[in-house]
C-alpha cells in the first residue's frame, strides 16, 4: 500500500512538472519565427533532389523548458519554389510556384533543441503532396517523372541545347518537373531539368564527377519536333545558405546523372522532401499526425516527456486510480487529491504572456502565400 501511495504521488508530481514546463508562444512571435526559419533551412539542406521550399505558415509551436536545454516542437507548412536545390540563388529571391502550375506543399513536424542560445534540429517528419484546390480544365497537368513521352521530349530539347552550345556538352543530371497541356494540335509539354557538363564520345556521355563541372537548369516547352529551350548555368556548384540562416552549409551532392529512363522516381510527379529523420526515436514527433508518416514508437520515453498536452495528463492518473480502487477503499482520500489535478491543466496557457481569452488565436500563424 505504501508503494501504491508513492506511485500516486510521483505520478502527480510528474504531471504537474510536465504542465508548468510547457510554454506555447504565439505562432507569429519572434521566437516562433526564429525556430521556423532554422527548421526550414535545415529541411532544405537535407533535400538533395528537386526544389527549395519556402515557409508558408507556422501551424503550432510548443516549448518544453528543460535544465539541459529547451525543446521546441514545431508544425510548419512549406511551399515549393522554382529554385532547384543546386541553385545558389538565396531563398528570399526564389518564387513560390502558383497553384495554377500545380503547387507542391510540405507539412512538417520538427523537433529542435536550444543549447547555449543556438537552435539545432534533432528530429523531423514531413509529408509532401500536390495542391489540387485550383485545378482547371486546360491548365498544365503535372506528369510522372518517368513518363516515357515526356522524357523523350526532354532528350530532344537537350539535343537542341547541345547543338547551340559551343564550349562543352551536357547531359541530364535530374528531371525536376514535367507537365503537359492539351491544345488543338495535341499535348504540349513543359519540362524543367538539371544538366551537368559531360564527356561525350559519339552518343555516350559520362558526366564530369567534378565540383568544378558546370551545372545549370533548363526549361523547355513545345513538342519533341518543335520546341524552345533555355538553360541557365549556376554561378557556383554549392547551395548557398541565407545570411541569417543557422543551417550548416551542405556540400554539393555527387553527380548521379540519370540514364535510360532519366528518372528513378516511379509514378511520382514531384520530388518529395526527406520524410523522416528521428535518430533518437523522439516521442515528440508522434504527438501530431499532420505529416501522416509512419514514425517508430519510442517505448523508452516516459509520459512526463512524451505527453505535453495537459489534457492527456489525467489519463494515466485515472488508470492509477483504478488500480487503487481495486486494492481497497483505504486509498479513497487519494482520489480526492487527484481530482485537483485538472486545475493545473490551465498552466499550459497561463505561461503565455497573453490573456487566456486570446489563447484560441495564438496559432496557427499568418499565411505568407496561399
Amino acid at each position: 500500500m505504501n508503494l501504491l501511495g508513492i506511485t500516486v504521488v510521483l505520478g502527480l508530481l510528474a504531471g504537474v512538472w510536465a504542465q508548468i514546463n510547457v510554454v506555447r508562444p504565439q505562432c507569429d512571435s519572434p521566437e516562433a519565427e526564429e525556430a521556423a526559419q532554422v527548421a526550414r533551412d535545415y529541411l532544405n539542406t537535407q533535400h538533395t533532389h528537386g526544389y527549395k521550399y519556402a515557409l508558408n505558415r507556422i501551424e503550432d509551436i510548443k516549448i518544453y523548458t528543460k535544465p539541459d536545454g529547451d525543446m521546441y516542437v514545431l508544425e510548419i507548412d512549406l511551399l515549393e519554389t522554382d529554385c532547384h536545390v543546386l541553385d545558389p540563388t538565396p531563398l528570399a529571391n526564389c518564387t513560390v510556384r502558383p497553384k495554377i502550375l500545380t503547387a507542391v506543399e510540405g507539412d512538417c513536424d520538427v523537433v529542435l533543441k536550444r543549447v547555449s542560445g543556438a537552435l539545432t534540429v534533432t528530429a523531423f517528419k514531413c509529408k509532401t503532396e500536390e495542391s489540387t484546390e485550383d485545378f482547371c480544365v486546360g491548365c498544365y497537368t503535372l506528369l510522372p517523372l518517368n513518363d516515357t513521352t515526356a522524357l523523350e521530349f526532354v532528350q530532344a530539347s537537350l539535343a537542341t541545347f547541345n547543338n547551340m552550345t559551343v564550349n562543352g556538352t551536357f547531359t541530364v543530371m535530374e528531371v525536376g518537373r514535367m507537365s503537359s497541356q492539351v491544345v488543338s494540335g495535341g499535348p504540349i509539354y513543359f519540362a524543367e531539368y538539371i544538366v551537368v557538363e559531360a564527356n561525350c564520345i559519339d552518343d555516350a556521355c559520362v558526366p564530369l564527377n567534378d565540383t568544378m563541372a558546370a551545372r545549370g537548369i533548363c526549361t523547355a516547352r513545345g513538342f519533341s519536333t518543335d520546341h524552345t529551350v533555355d538553360c541557365k548555368m549556376f554561378l557556383t556548384v554549392m547551395p548557398v545558405v541565407d545570411v541569417n540562416s543557422t543551417a550548416t552549409l551542405a556540400m554539393s551532392p555527387a553527380v548521379h546523372a540519370h540514364t535510360g529512363s532519366l528518372s528513378p522516381m516511379h509514378g511520382l510527379r514531384h520530388h518529395k522532401l526527406t520524410t523522416l529523420y528521428n535518430p533518437h526515436l523522439s516521442g515528440l514527433l508522434s504527438e501530431s499526425a499532420e505529416s501522416a508518416e509512419v514514425v517508430p514508437a519510442g517505448p523508452t520515453v516516459t509520459d512526463t516527456v512524451v505527453t505535453p498536452a495537459p489534457a492527456a495528463n489525467p489519463d494515466p492518473l485515472t488508470d492509477t486510480g483504478s488500480a487503487s480502487d481495486s486494492s481497497g477503499s483505504a486509498e479513497v482520500p487519494v482520489v480526492l487529491v487527484k481530482r485537483d489535478v485538472p486545475a493545473p491543466a490551465i498552466v499550459d496557457t497561463v505561461t503565455q504572456k497573453d490573456p487566456i481569452a486570446f489563447v484560441p488565436v495564438l496559432c496557427p500563424g499568418r499565411v505568407r502565400f496561399f
